[in-house]
Parts: structure tokens; C-alpha cells; sequence
């Protein structure tokens, strides 16, 4: 159980274009806003670990800006202090920096929510959440809708064939346009 006696939760929380695109059609993601207004590093606060497919672990696991601004850097050096596991049929193993898991998804997860510690973020990408969905294993989806559209790209969910009745739990908004919906799935 996590620290306060509950079982620890996973949080889907992402980026999504009005028109539902977690990236362009070249992976692009210049298109997401990042302001100290939308309290990300208090949401790096909450938890303590982190949940990547293995492209995305490839493409962000380890990345850090080529930047001055130091609020950007601060936020990728907490994002590093966490705990990482990747999802992966191929690569093996683990190192300092992350621990991969091959198979046995559900058992390996279930294990780790009933761990002691703060709340998981599921980063994704996209097959790795389609997966937890189809298992039940997000708790809470976070989505911050950016006021742009893309027209193409990839999709926020794929190949979902079950339908899942969510609660709104609360909405935000921000001066940049993007508004924060975060909903709780109450359907273990």
C-alpha cells in the first residue's frame, strides 16, 4: 500500500490537441504548452515513479533540453529522480536508469501499485496505454486539451474496443487556452 494507506493509483496524463493527437504526423510536439500556470511540477510531485512503452522511453526516458530556461530544467531533472520502468517484448533487463519489464504486464503492475510509494505516471505511448486500458489498469486520465489542430497525426487512443464510462473529477482552465479535464474510472 502507499504511504497513506491506499493503493497507489495510475495517472494518464497527457498533452492532447482539440482534435485528438498526442503527436503530429512526424512526432512532433511543438505544439504543447508549458507554463509554471498549469502546476506540472506539483503534479511530478505526486508521484514517484514512471511508466513508458519502450519508443517512448527511447525518445524521452533519458532526454534533456538544450535550454537556459530554468524552470524547463528543473522540471526534467525531477522527471529524472523517478523511478522508471519500460515496457518491452525485446529489450531485457535493467540499469541504473530503468527497469524493463517483458512480460507478465498485469502481475507486474498490480505489484507495483500495491508497493509503498506515491502515485504512477503511465507516459505512454500509444499501444502501452491502450494496453492498461484494455486491462483496467488507469485510475485517472488527466488530459490537458491544447487549443490547436492538427488534422493528422497520432491518435490519442488506439484500437480501444471497450467502452468506458468515466467521472469527471475536475476541470481547469488556463490564460494559454488549454483546459485541464481529469477523469476518475472507478470500474475494478
Amino acid at each position: 500500500m502507499s504511504i497513506n494507506g491506499r493503493q497507489r493509483r495510475i495517472i494518464l496524463d497527457l498533452a492532447v490537441t482539440l482534435d485528438g493527437f498526442i503527436e503530429g504526423k512526424n512526432g512532433e510536439v511543438d505544439w504543447c504548452i508549458m507554463d509554471s500556470e498549469m502546476g506540472f511540477i506539483h503534479f511530478l510531485n505526486q508521484i514517484d515513479t514512471i511508466l513508458y512503452g519502450r519508443k517512448s522511453y527511447d525518445l524521452w526516458g533519458q532526454f534533456y533540453p538544450e535550454t537556459t530556461d530554468e524552470t524547463e530544467k528543473e522540471m526534467w531533472g525531477i522527471v529524472h529522480s523517478k523511478e522508471k520502468y519500460v515496457f518491452s517484448k525485446t529489450q531485457k533487463g535493467s540499469n541504473s536508469k530503468a527497469i524493463f519489464i517483458n512480460d507478465h504486464l498485469l502481475e507486474e503492475v498490480i505489484k507495483l501499485k500495491n508497493k509503498p510509494g506515491k502515485d504512477i505516471w503511465l507516459y505512454g505511448g500509444a499501444s502501452l496505454i491502450t494496453e492498461f486500458i484494455r486491462l483496467g489498469l488507469v485510475d485517472e486520465f488527466r488530459l490537458s486539451v491544447h487549443p490547436v489542430i492538427l488534422g493528422e497525426g497520432k491518435p490519442l487512443f488506439m484500437d480501444i474496443k471497450q467502452r468506458l464510462n468515466l467521472q469527471l473529477f475536475h476541470t481547469r482552465t488556463f490564460s494559454s487556452g488549454v483546459v485541464q479535464l481529469i477523469y476518475h474510472w472507478n470500474g475494478h
